[in-house]
């Protein structure tokens, strides 16, 4: 990782923030490593005032996790606004077939629609939290977490992501757990992809091969670009 890159990553959400004319950003506070990293470097960015988190809680969020958000929140002085998600998928539920991964990607997407509330609300832009690793193999949701207006760790690996978390004094207990997007009851992020972080940031940096990886790339590539417009009429 460049050592000005805490520096570029502050710089560049102070401009889109101007360049929006909107007043702050807000964020989804998770509890885990990357949300952390972000809502440190907006607070850098922007001031403490210009910075709102949500805690959106869902039914298989460990407890420890929101723990976790609220007392990063409290440390780095910003507002929070904590919305348990039980009962807006509770309405959801009651009208859909019930399958673990569909109802995974549902909460991912309600959590963005509640983003894009308050961002709306208070004039302030939503800041994603994905990182270049899960940007790579389309580990995020549609519409979801992938919704969003700016990226800063996007062109950072997780672990990356790990060596400027320890630059930004993030709690150690955040830095080392274990990734999750708490999706489903014992779901982490390791054991959807089907390899540590570590090993796929090495695939990803060309220092080890991977057929499973390659295919996850290809696989996802419709994630990472606008939606295909039929051309009818000549350039």
């Amino acid at each position: 990782m460049e050592s000005n890159s805490l520096e570029k990553i502050t710089r560049f959400i102070e401009k889109k923030v101007d360049e929006a004319k909107a007043d702050g950003v807000v964020i989804g506070l998770s509890g885990g490593l990357d949300s952390s990293v972000v809502a440190a470097l907006s607070v850098r960015a922007l001031g403490k005032e210009g910075v709102l988190g949500l805690l959106l809680p869902s039914p298989t969020t460990n407890p420890d996790d929101t723990r976790d958000a609220e007392e990063l929140a409290r440390s780095l002085d910003i507002q929070y606004k904590k919305i348990p998600l039980e009962p807006i998928l509770e309405a959801f539920r009651g009208s859909l077939e019930v399958d673990k991964f569909a109802y995974g990607n549902l909460m991912a997407r309600v959590r963005m629609i509640l983003l894009y509330y308050y961002a709306n609300l208070n004039n302030l832009l939503v800041v994603g939290t994905g990182n270049k690793t899960e940007l790579s193999v389309g580990y995020f949701t549609k519409y979801g977490d992938g919704g969003c207006d700016m990226l800063p760790l996007g062109d950072l690996y997780k672990t990356e992501v790990k060596e400027l978390a320890k630059e930004l004094a993030i709690p150690e207990k955040i830095i080392e757990k274990t990734p999750t997007a708490g999706l489903w009851e014992g779901q982490t992020d390791e054991g959807e992809l089907g390899i540590k972080y570590e090993e796929l940031d090495n695939v990803l940096k060309g220092k080890a091969k991977s057929e499973r990886v390659q295919e996850l790339i290809k696989a996802s590539e419709h994630k990472r670009r606008a939606p295909d417009i039929c051309l009818l009429k000549n350039p």
